[in-house]
């Protein structure tokens, strides 16, 4: 995976919990990667939506629908 020259500024908004992830704070190889899967990235959602691990975008409509 390339280098990304924002992986440090981008740190402090990648709310990513997924120890394992090789894309923290790597926003373009993140959401390319969660799109390729039908999923928004961790960003999207709330802290304590996000440790669900469920990206999927229904899930994103559900937290979100107030908005609407």
């Amino acid at each position: 995976m390339a280098s990304c020259p924002n992986q440090s500024r981008n740190m402090k908004w990648c709310n990513c919990s997924y120890d394992g992830c090789d894309k923290h704070a790597i926003c373009c190889e993140c959401l390319r990667y969660h799109l390729s899967m039908k999923q928004l990235p961790g960003c999207c959602f709330p802290p304590d939506a996000e440790k669900t691990c469920d990206r999927s975008f229904k899930h994103f409509v559900q937290i979100h629908k107030n908005l609407l």
